[in-house]
């Protein structure tokens, strides 16, 4: 892999940027694999990289069924945030921001993670009371955040208003918390993978597996079968149906998840604020367009569309907090297929076929774990046994009742 730089800029700017090598390879599948990974977004990238770089496996497949970055990595808001109530949520989402805090230089490829800061808004005494019990667990797991009255977020975001009809009585910040472009992580994870050996196959559609003894042995493929030592699967709002071709099922829900980009304006928001409470986020890219995300639809569904009215519920309260976005036109609107579990926290396990895993679950909160989850599952699959900071996401939570409801906690579905 040539080393991107400012010397290879300028080499390949004199032939007018002809002569780059390819990101990566596109192979044709071997027979076999120590390990073959379901999935090629984000969490699935990032795992087969760790699994090469630190884990000292390069014989590896990474199969997707359409694109990289096709599913949920390509669809989100980008955001970037550590600041989780449970102490096993804080573990897992600090390991993957302290990841992030070096990721393009560890990838050499710019990711453009941003670390502007994140605003998480109260609205009642309710709130404040949950920005508060949260932001002091959050310091004892030695996160960094800050509590700010009203005058100190107008500071921060001189248009908000605070009179709304949703008043903002304080907030909770995360100087640390940001946003990363969605489509470079993939695309670096990938880049960065292939140059250690790993074969990344697009258009390759898991049809089934093959197990002997129960006992994982390999990949059933629109390409024909694949052999495999190990598999982990990693698609997301898929991952049940993956679970039902190998004989069992996942305690999951799948929903559309709506997000949409306005028109592009110059530079106003330099920051992420969130709201719990009308589950409405917004932030501005770089090419200026203000990304706004909402809550998912509220039945099952695979459709990457959605409802307009979590459109028109979302939009009102943005425009009541800001209102000089109330002008503005939506550019484009977009939906993800999310995996809910009933504590709405990540499944990080084994299954009942040895040496099949999984890691799904992550709800609405996926990209921002996309470097702690890759590396944690990297980590146990080579093992065969749970990371420490995975073991408590482990499927087995849901029959000792050991559960991690963080969403019972913030009151929204992380």
């Amino acid at each position: 892999m040539n080393r991107y730089s400012i010397f290879s800029l300028l080499r390949n700017a004199v032939n007018y940027h002809q002569d780059w090598q390819r990101a990566w390879r596109s192979p044709d599948p071997q027979k076999e694999y120590d390990v073959v990974i379901v999935g090629g977004g984000g969490h699935g990238l990032a795992t087969a990289y760790y699994l090469a770089k630190e884990c000292g496996i390069s014989n590896v497949a990474v199969v997707e069924k359409n694109w990289l970055g096709g599913g949920n990595t390509g669809r989100n808001t980008t955001i970037v945030r550590s600041n989780y109530l449970m102490d096993e949520s804080a573990a897992i989402y600090e390991h993957a921001m302290k990841l992030w805090e070096g990721l393009s230089q560890a990838l050499n490829y710019n990711v453009m993670f941003s670390q502007r800061g994140l605003l998480h808004l109260a609205h009642s005494v309710h709130d404040l009371q949950e920005i508060g019990r949260r932001g002091n667990a959050i310091h004892l797991n030695g996160i960094d955040s800050e509590f700010l009255a009203p005058e100190q977020i107008k500071e921060m975001v001189p248009f908000i208003n605070l009179q709304c009809r949703y008043p903002v009585l304080g907030a909770l910040l995360q100087k640390r918390g940001g946003t990363a472009r969605h489509d470079a992580v993939a695309w670096g994870y990938a880049r960065a993978a292939d140059a250690m050996g790993v074969d990344i196959i697009q258009n390759c559609e898991v049809t089934g597996f093959k197990i002997d003894n129960n006992t994982i042995a390999g990949v059933e493929t629109s390409r024909g079968l694949i052999g495999a030592k190990k598999v982990g699967c990693v698609v997301a709002g898929h991952c049940s149906v993956l679970a039902e071709m190998a004989g069992f099922r996942l305690p999951l829900e799948s929903f559309p998840l709506q997000a949409l980009v306005s028109e592009p304006i110059k530079p106003v928001l330099d920051c992420v604020v969130m709201s719990g409470s009308i589950h409405a986020y917004i932030s501005q890219s770089d090419k200026g367009e203000l990304v706004i995300g909402a809550g998912s639809d509220a039945y099952n569904s695979y459709s990457q569309r959605g409802g307009f009215n979590i459109i028109e519920e979302t939009v009102g309260p943005i425009i009541e907090l800001y209102p000089i976005f109330s002008r503005l036109k939506m550019l484009r609107q977009w939906g993800g297929i999310v995996d809910v579990t009933v504590d709405r926290s990540p499944l990080i396990s084994k299954t009942p076929v040895d040496n099949l895993f999984f890691n799904c679950g992550w709800g609405t909160g996926g990209f921002k774990a996309t470097p702690g989850s890759g590396n944690v599952f990297a980590h146990s699959i080579a093992r065969g046994e749970m990371h420490p900071i995975a073991e408590p996401f482990s499927i087995n939570r849901f029959n000792t009742g050991a559960l991690i409801d963080e969403g019972a906690a913030a009151a929204v579905a992380h």
